[in-house]
């Protein structure tokens, strides 16, 4: 089995590569994919660059270049819901589009023709991932994300998406993801780190954070293709 593991920022996909240690570098597309081993499957890791097109681009690029049959995304997100806090990890049961409007034609927002406004991630992969969240004593939240091509900061914003879609968190690719995934019937997983929340520290350092949440997702995600494997050899 091929599976692609996908990150935004390069320090979201640096402690995967430190963890598989070998590995192939690949140019393509004005991005970099590394080829590696793990166990008896193949990995494509890649990290896409911030925002929807570039993240599309890389999913799409991973499943039709590279043959990938499954994709798990971790990255950090931004908390709406006010029960999430900084260092939560929260799994996308289903994601959309906060900034697609073409309700002057009488759609919803978040929908376009032949689309939908929600996207819902692999129902198996997230089993998975509470079976791993179980064994590592963490606790694993799920729930709704929203996804934009802007960093959300007026609070009025985010109290409308989050009332217009319910949505948990806000981010900047998981939504294009899962619409290519969907798209080419590739089963996926968005794994997201909580990076602020309504009562985040004035004093919060942003890039400690990133560094040490990306550390603990590599391993989470690390341990879900254990899981992975184990499952294909019963």
């Amino acid at each position: 089995m091929k599976i692609a593991i996908m990150g935004a920022m390069p320090e979201e996909i640096a402690p995967l590569l430190e963890k598989v240690e070998r590995y192939e570098k690949v140019e393509y597309a004005k991005n970099s994919y590394y080829l590696a081993q793990y166990r008896d499957m193949e990995l494509v890791i890649a990290y896409s660059k911030i925002g929807k097109v570039f993240a599309a681009l890389t999913a799409a690029t991973m499943i039709e270049k590279f043959g990938a049959q499954q994709l798990l995304f971790s990255g950090v997100a931004g908390a709406i819901n006010p029960d999430l806090k900084i260092g939560d990890l929260i799994v996308a049961t289903k994601l959309c589009q906060h900034d697609l409007d073409i309700t002057a034609f009488g759609h919803p927002y978040g929908y376009v023709p032949e689309g939908s406004v929600f996207v819902e991630s692999d129902v198996h992969l997230r089993k998975i991932a509470r079976r791993v969240a179980k064994e590592k004593g963490i606790v694993l939240k799920e729930g709704i994300i929203a996804t934009g091509d802007q960093f959300v900061a007026d609070p009025v914003r985010k109290a409308w998406i989050m009332e217009e879609f319910g949505a948990d968190a806000l981010e900047m690719e998981g939504a294009s993801v899962a619409v290519v995934c969907d798209a080419l019937e590739v089963p996926f997983f968005i794994l997201r780190s909580i990076s602020d929340s309504a009562d985040m520290d004035a004093g919060f350092d942003f890039d400690t954070f990133l560094e040490s949440s990306a550390k603990v997702s590599a391993d989470f995600i690390m341990t879900m293709l254990d899981e992975i494997d184990g499952d294909r050899d019963q």
